[in-house]
């Protein structure tokens, strides 16, 4: 629990106490537009508590900062802004922290890349963020690593709130609005304005409160010991950078309508061209060449430049200054020799759900029971399914069931998945007669 007086919120009925006293689904809306506090309407929070700081950028105000956490008591509210749109890259470019006895500091991670001392004051406390996942990679790069975690976004979803957005729990939850709308903004530019600032700083200023009232409402669900199962999975593999995928050219936008083995290299041509440029200027690939000039070229292999500019797509002055870059792409892509031309990839794991059925009747009607078992965990203990196991983890165990079908070899399979125990505990004894060919149907605990 946090020991920070947390901010006044309205006596209004539905928002006493720290959880709702219904279930999360069935939560009443605050009524009103938002404006008097006194209508019964939400109440909006436009700046913070202490002020809207100035960004961090000196190893003097840092040591300083970091003087402040050391002092201060209680979680540790994070936050990262990064560039996502703007940027190849997906580092931070402000980093927000609170805490009890320190305040909130925004911190510039440009000219401050190395965070680690602040990472020793503070690394043994609790973390408090909202969509971990996303941060936890980006802040690992600057040297902030959790020992322990608290996920707002996560903890909503285990205690079944159907809207697990930031401002959707504060205003359910605290009674407070924020305002999102510059959550897509460019934060790689500098000077930052005053009112991203002020956003920034509002995104950790509720955060510790909104832990305490998802916190106690885990504990009135029950559901506890499975928030701290998850959330120390996110501290063992959050900061982990995304998989690189073998084929990344394969994902390109609109790819489906591309046919043959020659048009598909030259998607795959262009996309590295574009990768490299949009690498070196630190851009998005998609402000280089956006994913639908790339497909029109590859479906209509223009030879020359007159032609290449009349696709859509290759309008712009930056996207025909590169001209010669693209079609260099193609030219090598129509030179390649056809043992050298994209094949179809091997499926890893089993093969798209709408083909078992013409595959391998026997599993599809294990995948059907299984998914109609997690279908009915999943409600009866309000949470989303995919949250009690994940889509993939169900296919490869009904593509690919243990030899015996015993509840410890079911358990051990999706331990293999990285299943949680308590997710193990729920489905193992459910699942298991699921995947018989004549299973009986056990009633639910």
């Amino acid at each position: 629990m946090t020991d920070e007086p947390p901010l006044r919120r309205r006596p209004t009925e539905e928002l006493q106490g720290n959880a709702p006293q219904h279930p999360p689904s069935a939560q009443p809306q605050p009524a009103g537009d938002g404006g008097d506090p006194t209508d019964g309407g939400p109440v909006p929070l436009t700046a913070p508590r202490d002020g809207t700081p100035d960004p961090v950028a000196t190893p003097a105000d840092l040591a300083e900062v970091v003087a402040r956490f050391a002092a201060g008591t209680g979680p540790v509210a994070l936050d990262a802004e990064r560039a996502s749109g703007y940027r190849y890259s997906q580092r931070a470019y402000l980093v927000q922290l609170r805490r009890a006895g320190a305040g909130t500091v925004l911190i510039d991670p440009l000219p401050l890349p190395d965070l680690s001392a602040l990472d020793a004051v503070i690394g043994e406390a609790e973390w408090v963020l909202h969509a971990a996942s996303q941060d936890l990679p980006c802040l690992a790069e600057v040297g902030l690593r959790p020992r322990r975690l608290f996920d707002t976004e996560l903890a909503a979803r285990l205690a079944g709130f159907e809207r697990v957005g930031l401002a959707a729990l504060t205003e359910q939850l605290l009674g407070f609005t924020l305002e999102k709308h510059h959550s897509a903004a460019d934060w790689s530019s500098r000077p930052l304005p005053e009112s991203w600032l002020t956003y920034a700083a509002l995104d950790v200023e509720l955060l510790t409160d909104l832990r305490d009232a998802l916190d106690a409402e885990l504990a009135r669900q029950g559901k506890s010991a499975w928030a701290a199962e998850e959330f120390a999975a996110l501290v063992r593999t959050g900061a982990r950078p995304p998989r690189v995928r073998a084929e990344p050219w394969r994902r390109t936008s609109g790819i489906h309508r591309v046919r043959g083995a020659r048009a598909q290299a030259r998607v795959r041509s262009m996309w590295y061209a574009r990768d490299q440029i949009a690498a070196r200027r630190d851009a998005a690939p998609g402000r280089v060449l956006p994913d639908s000039a790339i497909i029109a070229a590859a479906e209509l292999d223009p030879k020359d430049e007159k032609t290449l500019l009349t696709l859509p797509g290759f309008g712009g002055r930056s996207v025909r200054r590169l001209a010669r870059t693209w079609l260099a792409a193609l030219d090598d892509a129509r030179q390649l020799p056809d043992d050298a031309l994209p094949v179809t990839p091997a499926v890893e794991g089993p093969p798209p759900p709408h083909r078992w059925a013409e595959r391998d009747p026997v599993a599809a009607g294990r995948l059907a029971r299984c998914r109609e078992v997690v279908v009915r965990i999943a409600s009866k203990h309000n949470l989303p399914p995919e949250n009690l196991i994940t889509p993939d983890s169900v296919r490869r165990l009904a593509w690919t069931p243990p030899e015996e079908l015993t509840e410890d070899a079911v358990a051990e399979t999706l331990r293999g998945f990285n299943a949680r125990e308590w997710q193990i505990a729920l489905l193992t004894p459910h699942l298991t007669p699921a995947l018989n060919p004549d299973p009986p149907t056990p009633e639910l605990p």
